[in-house]
């Protein structure tokens, strides 16, 4: 085995890992969000994620598109992604109708559900990589950025399209595309990965003692200036000091992710079955009135501890038999319809 293809494989199993860890985050905050208000424990924790989950599962995203971006396995992609949204934001949907009833809810195709933004993005970030791909990388990069700032100055709901996320979080997406596991290796020795560690631990605390003063809707991404309540021309400087908060969260957090290869390693490959089925256990327990029963630490604690379990379990070979073809749906036919279509009008 080559240098090059042994450290491919090393960040595989790197971003595996990392991957899984964000999932447990993910489903973790969703779980704790409806006693953040209650709960100033729940809350920091909540805060500590949101300050580096999002952008990370983005930049992840990233590193992962570039084998795929491109030619046919690229349109295969983009196939599957629009299929999958059609599909969950017609269930989370019709559930929400029937069962759930989310406040400020707006149930259309152009106003992704709640975390279904993130598939809407994610078709929108390939599509800008290939419109930029003849860029260098710190054209991308700065336009990214650029991107990620104006888009707030648009009088508009940032929900509709995922237009605020799609912009907010490129500036990750293009570092994940890019991203180099040889150099991260070299910088993130022995010491410098525990002092990360000990960074994001540490960011943890001051995010208790000090954490109530930042806005949350300034990590969501998913807002405008206007809806953040920042009519000043300079809105876009709070912004930029969100993005650094966030690249520095992230740093941080990446001194936690274990290098080996692990059973972790393993629940990474299948963490878009918790991204996409997690919803409908959170929203199940919200309704059932399970949150009226936690209001210490110890129901927090129970909280937390079944969060993680779910996303284990989920992760599982078995549930990935079962449900393929609804997480993962086929796109041969739309690709064989396509090329019907081409040949009959040649």
């Amino acid at each position: 085995m080559t240098r090059e293809s042994s450290l491919d494989t090393r960040g595989e199993t790197f971003f595996l890992n990392l991957r899984f860890m964000l999932i447990v985050t993910v489903f973790v905050a969703n779980a704790i969000e409806p006693l953040i208000l209650e709960m100033s424990g729940l809350h920091t924790l909540y805060q500590w994620i949101f300050s580096f989950h999002m952008p990370l599962f983005v930049l992840v995203t990233g590193y992962f598109a570039r084998k795929s971006l491109n030619g046919a396995a690229g349109r295969k992609v983009l196939l599957q992604i629009g299929l999958q949204y059609i599909i969950f934001q017609s269930l989370y949907s019709a559930l929400d109708i029937s069962l759930f009833h989310v406040n400020n809810i707006q149930h259309s195709f152009f106003a992704p559900y709640l975390l279904l933004w993130f598939l809407a993005s994610h078709a929108f970030w390939r599509l800008l990589m290939l419109g930029m791909s003849r860029w260098s990388k710190i054209a991308q990069f700065a336009f990214a950025i650029a991107a990620g700032v104006a888009v707030g100055y648009l009088q508009l709901d940032g929900i509709w399209f995922s237009i605020s996320r799609t912009f907010v979080y490129l500036p990750f997406f293009v570092i994940g595309f890019h991203f180099s596991f040889g150099a991260f290796v070299k910088l993130y020795q022995q010491y410098v990965k525990t002092a990360a560690a000990a960074a994001s631990l540490l960011l943890l605390v001051v995010m208790g003692l000090a954490g109530r003063d930042l806005p949350m809707g300034w990590l969501f991404g998913s807002m405008t200036y206007m809806q953040l309540g920042a009519h000043e021309w300079y809105a876009g400087v709070f912004r930029l000091a969100v993005y650094g908060l966030q690249f520095a969260a992230s740093l941080a957090f990446l001194g936690l992710v274990p290098y080996g290869l692990s059973r972790m390693t393993d629940l990474g490959r299948r963490t878009l079955y918790v991204f996409l089925l997690h919803g409908f256990i959170v929203r199940a327990a919200a309704v059932s009135g399970l949150y009226a029963y936690i209001g210490n630490a110890a129901g927090a604690a129970l909280l937390i501890a079944g969060a993680v379990s779910c996303t284990v379990l989920l992760a599982q070979p078995a549930v990935r038999r079962m449900l393929n073809p609804l997480v993962e749906p086929s796109v041969d036919w739309m690709i064989s319809l396509q090329r019907a279509a081409i040949r009959r009008s040649l």
